[in-house]
């Protein structure tokens, strides 16, 4: 990926939402879409030519679901970074969508500056999920049987300032850099804290710690 543009692919079953939300991107100089695709087999086959740096792709589509394009992106071009842009709201979609892979999940509905500001999250390294949608992941992985806090899940004082660093979205190399430790030191880290919470993601990691500090603000 260069620094100056972020080839762009968008995979969306719906005419009308390709052409709006390419007319979107070309709005900022930093976004240049490479191609469109109207379905999920062609979607894949346009990713393994054109190669994009992110795919935007619909979850729901006629031929195949958009988290089977996804699983099949991951398992072949992994480094290609997907974000779900759909309607759905629900929060096994969501789940499913984050535990897949995918490093943001957008609703269709939101303000175009706040995509054009998430999908430049997500180029820097980030894993971008809908505002409306934190509280919603929240209560999903509540009702999954997990740590209540960081002490009753054991983490160490280390574990714990990593893991506030992922709640604010920063990447591996970006705690790295901030902790004056190495990018292989995180990731270890980050494995035993997702073990230790019982989570598979660190988006669920972000979204556990922001949780917890909501808990414990005083209300007003």
């Amino acid at each position: 990926m260069t620094d100056s543009v972020l080839n762009l692919l968008i995979v969306d079953d719906h005419p009308l939402f390709r052409q709006g939300l390419t007319q979107l991107l070309r709005t900022e100089n930093a976004f240049h879409v490479v191609g469109e695709a109207a379905s999920g087999r062609d979607g894949l086959a346009a990713a393994a030519r054109l190669q994009p740096d992110v795919v935007l792709l619909d979850l729901n589509m006629k031929d195949m679901s958009g988290l089977e394009v996804l699983q099949q992106l991951q398992a072949g071009q992994p480094d290609i970074k997907v974000i779900m842009v759909t309607v759905s709201d629900q929060s096994d979609d969501l789940v499913r969508a984050l535990r897949s892979g995918a490093s943001g999940y957008l609703l269709k509905d939101m303000e175009p500056e706040a995509m054009l500001e998430a999908i430049h999250g997500v180029a820097a390294g980030r894993v971008i999920v809908s505002e409306t949608l934190v509280d919603l992941m929240a209560e999903a992985l509540r009702n999954e049987r997990r740590p209540g806090s960081v002490s009753e899940a054991g983490l160490t004082e280390q574990e714990q300032r990593i893991l506030e660093r992922i709640a604010v979205g920063l990447s591996n190399k970006l705690i790295a850099r901030d902790l004056n430790i190495a990018e292989g030191t995180v990731k270890v880290h980050v494995k035993h804290i997702l073990r230790k919470l019982g989570l598979r993601s660190r988006v669920e990691a972000a979204v556990w710690a922001v949780a917890r500090q909501r808990n414990s603000q005083p209300s007003h």
